[in-house]
């Protein structure tokens, strides 16, 4: 298993998008005798490489979920910390606090290599 985890990691740090098709195609042959009805599933993702199309300083930052995995790991010991919540909408309006403070303390800061490549990300979306 560690093999293979080695493996897909090194697609995802390919340099293009070219040489990642071409990692996955070679890494899907390697293993699809073992792991066939996976193998087949992971080639018909057509959405697998869409971080290659952001410039390469913010690549690992958009493949990452590790913002998010942090967030709701506090999230949920706020919510432990809280106990009880009278009805549903009593915690969804914790919920949705929690989200708005958050999104203001970090409005003005940039994450790893978001700042260098605003231009790019503005000429892409704006």
């Amino acid at each position: 298993m560690r093999d293979l985890m080695s493996e897909f990691k090194e697609i995802r740090q390919s340099e293009s998008l070219e040489e990642a098709k071409q990692a996955l195609d070679n890494f899907i042959l390697k293993w699809k005798s073992k792991y066939s009805n996976q193998m087949r599933k992971l080639g018909k993702l057509s959405n697998l490489f869409t971080f290659y199309e952001f410039p390469p300083s913010i690549r690992a930052s958009i493949y990452s979920t590790n913002l998010i995995e942090a967030f709701n790991k506090k999230l949920k010991k706020k919510i432990r910390q809280k106990e009880q919540f009278p009805n549903e909408d009593a915690l969804q309006r914790f919920v949705t606090t929690q989200i708005l403070e958050y999104n203001d303390k970090f409005e003005e800061r940039a994450h790893r290599g978001f700042r260098g490549s605003k231009d790019t990300l503005d000429s892409m979306f704006i």
